[in-house]
């Protein structure tokens, strides 16, 4: 079949004058879910394909019949359709390879749609069948080109035991460089529902599996959305609006505050699609709270070393009213000695002595998937803002596939507004868009991008971060 000819886009424009390359950190297969149940047959039996194909993958919306109340979110008209030729291109391969150069990307890291449900599934069997199936699938359909793009595999996360069963089986077997995480599991515990987010106060002890994500250099990356309550609305737009921040940011905060980032200084962690302000905002705050409630800070709240005393002359001299009828049991309540916390130290994990050990564990370490139209983009690059005059490391992922990209070749454009419009400099955007996905991948696997089309230009990126 001839190749489709069209005129140059607008992103293939920018693309000619930048002296980089570009690196699509997050795009999105749409799969198609006949094949999909397939690979599932496949795998697993045709028990479990129909096991499968009946199972509520995507939370939908309903009611409790005893209180009305809603207990899911609908998941309506998330792919593109009117835009056929958009959408046929999410599913097949060959045609996304072929319109690379018309968004302006030199490589894409591809990424689930429908993929990201079997990891969660409740059935222990199924879940392992599913998404072993889906990474056969895609490495089988999307794994043909690795000059230009390269697939990623599904990690189920129940256990560290079946994580670690599918991650050296995803590597070592399939040759997946990229595994997608979930970011926290659902847990009924005593009766009622947790959420375990994997890094801190877990049930299960999470760090065989950080290891063995060092061993064979794989970073973990997340696309969790938080779509719990408060967001189990009849209304998808009102769960949706900041689920993956949320989500992201409660594995972030647990992996950095239980340590992990000490403990596997080796790894890098991204966290998908939910933009960087939330990360911005987190480092901030991370920063502000070990200052003022770190355990050389935290003596100062000690409420046994309150002047009982003094409290008391100071309510004689100017409490009014009910305060001074209330003064015998206001000085009991003051002279009451209270119990020490278990741990003070809430840092103790992360081993925090001085401000600095804040920035250098969460700086490196994290990074920020932020779509292109993104206006909140640039608040990674403000030194003047961000605590000790940092960068955060944000890095553009297209999703490209879902509702929120109308034009996939618009992509790009989009993004280098953020230059044009004086937000950024062209060498921020050159992170963004290219250095930092190197950083990311190259960083916890120097050969990942050995054989691609951007070999050369990563190299010069990573030997550039060990002078």
């Amino acid at each position: 079949m001839a190749k489709v000819q069209t005129k140059q886009s607008h992103a293939a424009k920018v693309r000619a004058k930048l002296n980089h390359p570009i690196i699509d950190s997050d795009g999105h297969i749409v799969e198609f879910t006949p094949v999909l149940v397939e690979y599932i047959r496949r795998e697993g039996g045709a028990q479990a394909a129909a096991k499968y194909a009946a199972a509520p993958v995507k939370r939908q919306f309903s009611l409790t019949e005893d209180q009305g109340a809603p207990v899911g979110t609908p998941t309506a008209w998330v792919w593109p359709a009117k835009n056929t030729r958009d959408r046929a291109t999410a599913g097949l391969p060959r045609l996304l390879l072929e319109r690379l150069e018309e968004f302006g990307f030199d490589f894409a890291i591809m990424y689930p749609s429908e993929g990201l449900f079997p990891p969660h599934l409740e059935d222990d069997e199924l879940r392992a069948i599913a998404s072993r199936a889906y990474n056969r699938m895609v490495m089988d359909l999307f794994g043909k080109w690795p000059q230009r793009m390269t697939p990623v595999a599904v990690i189920p996360m129940h256990t560290p035991q079946e994580a670690i069963a599918e991650l050296e089986y995803a590597v070592k077997t399939l040759g997946f460089k990229t595994i997608v995480v979930r970011a926290y599991v659902r847990r009924q515990v005593n009766g009622r529902e947790i959420v375990d987010v994997l890094g801190l106060h877990s049930r299960h002890d999470y760090d065989p599996f950080w290891a063995k994500c060092a061993e064979l250099q794989v970073a973990p990356t997340f696309h969790s959305a938080a779509m719990w309550s408060p967001r189990q609305m009849p209304n998808y737009d009102y769960g949706h609006i900041g689920a993956l921040a949320t989500g992201n940011e409660a594995v972030a905060k647990a992996l950095f505050m239980g340590g992990v980032t000490r403990r596997f200084p080796q790894l890098n962690f991204a966290f998908l699609e939910g933009g960087v302000a939330w990360g911005c905002q987190l480092y901030a705050d991370l920063v502000s709270h070990w200052e003022k409630r770190g355990r050389h800070a935290i003596d100062y709240l000690d409420p046994n070393s309150l002047d009982v005393q003094q409290m008391l002359g100071l309510i004689d001299r100017y409490g009014d009213g009910v305060i001074a009828e209330k003064r015998e049991e206001l000085q009991a309540m003051f002279s009451r000695r209270q119990q020490y916390p278990t741990q003070l130290d809430d840092f103790a994990a992360a081993k925090i002595s001085r401000r600095e050990d804040v920035r250098d564990l969460y700086v490196p370490r994290f990074f920020f998937g932020c779509e292109a139209d993104d206006p909140m983009n640039s608040f990674a690059f403000n030194r003047k803002v961000n605590p000790m005059n940092v960068a955060l490391r944000a890095i553009m992922g297209s999703d490209i596939g879902h509702w929120d990209v109308p034009q996939m070749n618009e992509v790009l454009e989009e993004a280098w507004e953020q230059v044009e419009h004086g937000l950024i400099g062209k060498d921020d955007f050159r992170d963004f868009a290219f250095a930092n996905t190197v950083r990311l991948h190259g960083g916890v696997n120097p050969g990942y991008f050995k054989g691609t089309a951007i070999e050369r230009e990563a190299a010069q990126v990573l030997a550039a971060a060990t002078l």
